[in-house]
C-alpha cells in the first residue's frame, strides 16, 4: 500500500471547494506518456493552476501501472524543482483514475498511490450503480481518497469508453444518488461526449466562416441539478473543443479526420460559472500532439530521433494547456 501523500499528491476535496467558490474549473488532463505529462506540469506551473492528472484504464495498461506511479511522482518532483528555480508557488496536483469500471480497479489505484478515483457505474441500472459506487466510496474514504461517480451516459468513443448515444442525467436522481453513495463529486451528462467526433454535421449549424457549431449544452439540466444539490462539485467529461487549427494541420499532412466537432470553448466557460468545478480534456491533447508530429515529418521526413518530433509536439501541448487554463477554465492564478 502506497499513500498518495508519500508521492506528493493531494486529493480533490479542497481543490473543488475553492473552485466552486471561485467559479472556475480545475483542469483534468489525461496523459499517456512522458511528453504529455511534462507539458501538463509545465503549463500548469507557469499559469499557476491546480491540476488533476488523469489516467484511464487503457493508459494504465499502456504505461505499466508501476512505471506510471513513478512518472506521477516524478511529475511532482519536477514541479517542485521548477517552482524553486523560477520563484513560483508550488501547485496542487491530484492523480485521478478516469472511468474506473470495477471495484477491483479502483482498489488497485488507491493502493498504488492515486489520490482520487472515478467509479463509472453509469452503464448499470440505477440501483446497481448506487451499490457499486457506495462500495468504492466506503473503501477509498478509509484512505482519504476522493471518489467521483457518474449519472447519465456520454456518447462517443475514448479508450475503453464506448456508447452510441447520450442519456442525459435525470435531475430528480442526483440528490438520492449523492446521499446514498457518499461520493465527493458527480459527473453528469448534459450534451458533452467522448472523442473527436462529438456531433454529426446534421446536428450543427454553420457560422459566417463556415465552421460547424454544435447544439448548446443542456444548461437547463445543469441548473436544475444545482438546485437539488447546491454547491456540490459537478464534473464534465468529454469536454475537448477539437480545435479546427489542429485538425487542419493533421489533414494537411496526411491525416483523414472527418466530422471532427467539439464543445465550443465559450460554452465550457459558461459552465464553469456554475457548480462545474472539474472539466476533463483528453482529445485536444491527442490532436495537438498528432498535429505536431505529422507537421514535423512532412517538413523533415528524414528525421528518426524521437526527440526531434516529440519535442515540438510537446511545445504545442504546453501552449494549448496554458490557453485552456487562462481563457477557458479560469484556473490560472488559482494555485
Amino acid at each position: 500500500m502506497v499513500s498518495y501523500r508519500e508521492l506528493g499528491f493531494v486529493n480533490t476535496r479542497d481543490m473543488f471547494k475553492k473552485a466552486v467558490g471561485g467559479q472556475y474549473a480545475v483542469p483534468a488532463y489525461n496523459f499517456n506518456n512522458m511528453e504529455q505529462l511534462q507539458a501538463i506540469i509545465t503549463a500548469c506551473l507557469e499559469t499557476q493552476s491546480p491540476v488533476i492528472l488523469q489516467v484511464s484504464s487503457g493508459a494504465r495498461k499502456y504505461a505499466d501501472q508501476t512505471l506510471l506511479r513513478y512518472l506521477g511522482q516524478g511529475a511532482v518532483a519536477m514541479m517542485k524543482e521548477h517552482a524553486k528555480q523560477k520563484g513560483l508557488k508550488e501547485i496542487p496536483i491530484a492523480l485521478h483514475l478516469d472511468h474506473g469500471d470495477t471495484f477491483e480497479l479502483c482498489q488497485s489505484c488507491v493502493e498504488s498511490g492515486f489520490s482520487s478515483v472515478m467509479i463509472d457505474g453509469s452503464h448499470h441500472p440505477y440501483d446497481k450503480n448506487v451499490e457499486l459506487t457506495r462500495k468504492v466510496v466506503e473503501y477509498a474514504h478509509k484512505y482519504d481518497v476522493t471518489v467521483e461517480g457518474e449519472l447519465g451516459v456520454l456518447a462517443g468513443i475514448e479508450d475503453a469508453v464506448v456508447a452510441e448515444k447520450s442519456t442525459y442525467t435525470q435531475p430528480e436522481e442526483v440528490e438520492d444518488f449523492v446521499k446514498k453513495t457518499g461520493v465527493d463529486s458527480l459527473a453528469i451528462s448534459i450534451g458533452t461526449s467522448h472523442g473527436a467526433n462529438k456531433f454529426k454535421p446534421s446536428q450543427c449549424t454553420r457560422n459566417a466562416d463556415g465552421v460547424l457549431i454544435p447544439p448548446e449544452l443542456r444548461f437547463d439540466i445543469l441548473e436544475e441539478i444545482e438546485k437539488r444539490i447546491p454547491g456540490f462539485p459537478i464534473v464534465l467529461h468529454g469536454s475537448s473543443s477539437v480545435p479546427v487549427e489542429a485538425v487542419k494541420i493533421i489533414n494537411a499532412n496526411g491525416g483523414a479526420l472527418k466530422d471532427s466537432i467539439g464543445i465550443p470553448e465559450e460554452q465550457l466557460r459558461k459552465a464553469t460559472k456554475s457548480a462545474v468545478c472539474k472539466v476533463n480534456i483528453d482529445s485536444d491533447g491527442r490532436l495537438w500532439m498528432t498535429a505536431g508530429i505529422r507537421k514535423h515529418f512532412a517538413e523533415s521526413p528524414a528525421d528518426f530521433d524521437p526527440r526531434k518530433y516529440l519535442g515540438p509536439a510537446r511545445q504545442l501541448l504546453i501552449e494549448m494547456y496554458k490557453h485552456k487554463n487562462e481563457n477557458v477554465l479560469g484556473s490560472a492564478g488559482k494555485a
